[in-house]
């Protein structure tokens, strides 16, 4: 009893103590990062050089221009920096959920953006260039002329606002997919910021540049609440400008050009015209709910076409595991085992990108067939566990009536076969349903990518996250009830075979 009432007042010193410790936290941004020591950075280091990337000569150790830019600002504010890995796309909603005190990662000042974070002042004047392939005359340095054209960018980025309305936006999470598909010709034209294109694009004899459409910023994002800190880091990069040092860090990545002078004699006049006033964000309305029953109509697809390739080769491949003899078996069962054993992204990845010199499949087919083949291993151990589950006898008194082997299986042990898979394979297919997201990886905008757009134009993720589950329930849930009909049946009927 009395070890009881010490644990108990040790658990209520530990509370009060940490209360006490949360109430003498610091009251602003930049007290917090002071007291930390730390400024902490959010970026994405699949944004690769010249942002941040690892140093070939020590892979573990980050380098690039922000890199640099982060660590003269965090001393200018008497703490190190420390970097933290983020998804690009997520940057601001992971900022504004606490994941770090600043984003800076090539993040653009867009209309979007402005109002969900305060800007510092800029670090890097960049351009929006538009690529082709250097054979197609047809694209022009026009916005206007790219109408109807596909025309590939990264998701939510300044280039990719300017497209909307005016082009076919192709979307990508990396920086270096979009200019393969341009050689390949699954995109019509490629727009993406001039450090991109000079790194990735240019370097490609098949390409061209076409032009330069319009300028943006890069600046950090800092939290609304914390003006402080904002004003803290225009002073430090006030001070980089001033004194050359900004200039000698985009110099070393041979980023400094006549666009960067206006960063040195930056003023208040500038951050006002730059940021501009904050848009109201829509509501989220009919046209929304339109784009998300496209995006699910474009996820039932998927699906249906995936689980019908995936259901035939599962058969086939259980068969051939079976009764397709020891080298086909050994194929199968290889195909089973590798697919098993490696994530679907990476198969979608070197279908769509890795084979594309050899296999120029569009986005649509290779989503398709890379769900259709990395399920097709499941459902052949689903088939086989279900050939299995038939009696033995049952074949074999088949083949002793005169019935080939073949026909044994197609009249005798398969009917029975797939009676007891078709449970399972109904609870595979709400999976692949749900693991159709991924093929977003490959340009597919099915409804989670067209949730996670719409949620930066409406700047909530709660409305477009529920109108998004809700769709996926509508879609799954009649699923669920079959596959549980289902198994109620075959239960009862082998109640009643048991009894017999």
């Amino acid at each position: 009893m009395i070890g009881c009432r010490a644990v108990l007042v040790a658990v209520v010193v530990a509370i009060v103590a940490l209360l006490a410790c949360d109430g003498a936290a610091p009251a602003s941004g930049l007290a917090r990062v002071r007291a930390a020591g730390v400024l902490r950075w959010g970026g994405d280091v699949q944004g690769g050089e010249p942002y941040v990337y690892g140093d070939p000569a020590r892979p573990d150790r980050l380098i690039g221009f922000e890199v640099e830019i982060a660590d003269a600002i965090a001393k200018q504010l008497g703490v190190r920096a420390e970097f933290v890995q983020n998804d690009w796309s997520n940057l601001v909603p992971s900022l504004e959920r606490g994941s770090f005190d600043v984003a800076m990662n090539g993040l653009e000042v867009t209309e979007s953006r402005v109002g969900r974070v305060r800007f510092t002042r800029p670090y890097y004047v960049f351009a929006a260039r538009l690529m082709a392939r250097a054979d197609d005359a047809s694209i022009l340095p026009d916005l206007l002329a790219l109408r109807g054209k596909k025309v590939g960018t990264l998701a939510n980025s300044f280039a990719f606002e300017m497209l909307r309305g005016a082009a076919e936006p192709v979307v990508y999470e990396g920086v270096e997919e979009p200019y393969v598909d341009l050689v390949h010709g699954r995109t019509d034209a490629v727009l993406l910021d001039d450090i991109i294109a000079s790194r990735y694009g240019a370097p490609r004899e098949e390409l061209r540049v076409v032009g330069d459409l319009s300028e943006g910023y890069y600046a950090l994002a800092v939290r609304p609440s914390e003006p402080d800190l904002a004003a803290a880091i225009d002073g430090a990069i006030d001070a980089l400008a001033a004194s050359g040092e900004l200039r000698r860090i985009l110099d070393r990545s041979r980023l400094w050009n006549a666009r960067q002078e206006r960063l040195v004699g930056w003023s208040a006049a500038d951050q006002t015209t730059m940021i501009g006033a904050p848009p109201a964000p829509p509501p989220l309305g009919t046209a929304h709910v339109t784009l998300f029953l496209r995006g699910a109509g474009v996820t039932l697809v998927v699906s249906v076409l995936a689980m019908a390739l995936a259901m035939t080769l599962g058969l086939l491949l259980a068969l051939g595991r079976l009764y397709g003899g020891p080298v086909l078996a050994r194929l199968a069962g290889a195909y089973v085992e590798v697919y098993r054993g490696t994530p679907v992204l990476l198969q979608l990845y070197l279908l769509y990108y890795g084979l594309a010199p050899v296999l120029r499949l569009g986005a649509l087919p290779a989503a398709v067939i890379g769900l259709g083949m990395n399920y097709a291993a499941y459902e052949a151990e689903v088939y086989r566990a279900g050939i299995q589950a038939v009696p033995a006898a049952q074949l074999e008194s088949a083949l002793a009536l005169g019935m080939t082997t073949r026909l044994a299986l197609r009249r005798v042990v398969l009917p029975q076969a797939l009676r007891h898979a078709i449970p399972n394979v109904t609870n595979d297919f709400i999976a692949l349903l749900k693991d159709s997201s991924l093929v977003s990886v490959i340009t597919v905008v099915e409804l989670t990518k067209q949730m996670t757009i719409t949620a930066v134009d409406v700047r909530s993720w709660v409305g477009p996250g529920l109108l998004c589950a809700g769709l996926y329930f509508a879609m799954s849930y009649p699923l669920g009830a079959v596959a549980r009909r289902l198994e109620k049946k075959l239960e009862g009927e082998r109640e009643e075979e048991a009894a017999r």
